[in-house]
């Protein structure tokens, strides 16, 4: 195993690397020397570059799951974020969000932390390069992936770090992703950004800078999935269902819903995955209403436990699945198999809705909806799409469709998720259902298959 040069250090040494006696200060050539040695270390022990375990690869190869071509990706998605920035006419575009980064360069950092600290950022030009402003002393993190054509500190103006003088910080902040623009925008000096505080806005502005929504570019450019994206997330839905496989069979009558949570967790974890967006599991009374997120409650026997995966799992693909389990090895009463019935009944329906050219509206005005005492219950959408995370587009039940609720076509290379949630207005328990599928050429194929529970009357 390639251990990044570092000979025996590490392991079974100490744990303090090795440093060459009176090294420091070092001459300008051999520090050069040491940075470039040690980013190539870094670079060939990048988790993303390591890969996901042989548990994970194993169980891919024995299901047939192709690999997918990370570097042909790569390249794919960057020519498409350019060709829709040219489209809108913009001279580049600044990211912050971590998952708009990792679209575009394949390369994380903290991404949690980076999600509620803009601490981390990559200017793309539409003509020009791609420069990744990267947290303090992590400059090693994108060079596994050949997408970044300079590196340098991000300057973070978080009140975490520069307090009352944020202002300041921002327009110094401005002035570099300004000359950014100058230099490579071509006299354009419209920028897409996905996030930004309303200090960097002003200091944008005030140097000529125009700023435009970035979101609406990265999710337009996300929303339909090229080959070996479809490859990373097939096999990051096959981990997440030999997740759920361990969580199923962990579900016994006094485990606390926690613990249950967990098992999905270590699941994920040990198959490369990243994180899981939400904690949404629930038993018993819980259930209903939904969106009880999972507690110390103890699963009593007869209880139903629905949840939801939310999973970021190997690549960074979301498997976005839900469903609901009867708990114990009796049998499950009237109520629970009638709510049960229809969930299953609604997805199924809708599922047959799935197809090129279906409009947004027109799936709202067709599907199957909950009963009228289920009805105030609702889920929140019948449809949304889903990549590396929960993305556009949404479809609304017919009386949440205001006037500005989006309309368009569904296109193949679309995944969809179909969403049910029954459970009646005052009723004791409720069912979560929900399936993800893509959009084919002639209709639509399931990416799911983890079996519904078939006490519950569902095979």
């Amino acid at each position: 195993m390639d251990n990044g040069g570092i000979g025996n250090f590490g392991r079974h040494q100490r744990k303090i690397a090795p440093i060459e006696p009176g090294a420091a200060p070092w001459t300008p050539e051999r520090f050069a020397e040491l940075s470039a040695q040690a980013r190539a270390k870094a670079a060939r022990q990048n988790q993303h570059a390591i890969g996901y375990g042989a548990l994970a690869e194993a169980e891919w190869q024995a299901t047939g799951l192709p690999e997918p071509d990370l570097p042909a990706m790569r390249r794919s998605r960057l020519e498409r974020i350019r060709a829709e920035l040219k489209r809108q006419d913009y001279c580049g575009i600044l990211l912050y969000d971590p998952l708009n980064i990792r679209y575009a360069g394949d390369h994380t950092n903290m991404q949690l932390w980076t999600a509620h600290n803009a601490s981390r950022y990559l200017f793309l030009a539409t003509e020009g390069p791609a420069v990744l402003f990267e947290f303090q002393n992590c400059f090693h993190l994108s060079d596994h992936t050949g997408m970044v054509d300079e590196v340098r500190p991000a300057r973070s103006w978080i009140y975490m770090f520069s307090g009352h003088l944020t202002p300041g910080e921002a327009r110094a902040w401005a002035g570099e992703i300004a000359d950014l623009v100058f230099a490579h925008g071509g006299g354009n000096r419209r920028l897409a950004v996905d996030h930004l505080d309303a200090e960097g806005v002003a200091a944008l502005a005030a140097l000529g800078i125009s700023v435009h929504n970035g979101e609406a570019v990265m999710e337009r450019v996300r929303m339909v999935k090229t080959e070996h994206e479809l490859r990373c997330m097939r096999r990051a839905i096959h981990s997440c269902e030999q997740a759920m496989r361990g969580m199923e069979a962990a579900l016994k009558p006094g485990i606390s819903e926690n613990e249950l949570w967990a098992e999905l967790h270590h699941g994920n974890v040990v198959r490369g995955g990243e994180w899981i967006e939400t904690r949404l599991l629930a038993s018993g009374p819980r259930t209903n209403p939904w969106f009880q997120e999972c507690s110390a409650r103890v699963i009593e026997d007869g209880d139903l436990v629905a949840f939801d995966t939310d999973l970021i799992g190997p690549y960074g693909y979301c498997c976005d699945v839900s469903r609901t389990w009867l708990a114990g090895d009796g049998r499950p009463t009237n109520e629970q198999r009638d709510l049960y019935r229809i969930a299953a009944d609604q997805i199924s329906a809708n599922m047959e809705l799935l197809k090129p050219g279906v409009s947004l509206k027109e799936l709202s005005q067709t599907a199957v909806l909950p009963p009228p005492d289920c009805r105030p219950n609702r889920y929140g959408v019948l449809f949304h799409g889903v990549g590396l995370c929960d993305e556009y587009p949404s479809v609304y039940h017919p009386e949440d469709w205001g006037p500005n609720a989006p309309d368009e076509v569904l296109q193949p290379g679309m995944v969809i998720c179909t969403e049910s949630y029954i459970g009646r207005l005052g009723g004791r328990e409720g069912v979560k259902l929900e399936k993800q599928l893509l959009i084919t050429d002639t209709g639509a194929e399931k990416l799911t298959s983890y079996p519904l529970d078939a006490r519950l009357g569902a095979g």
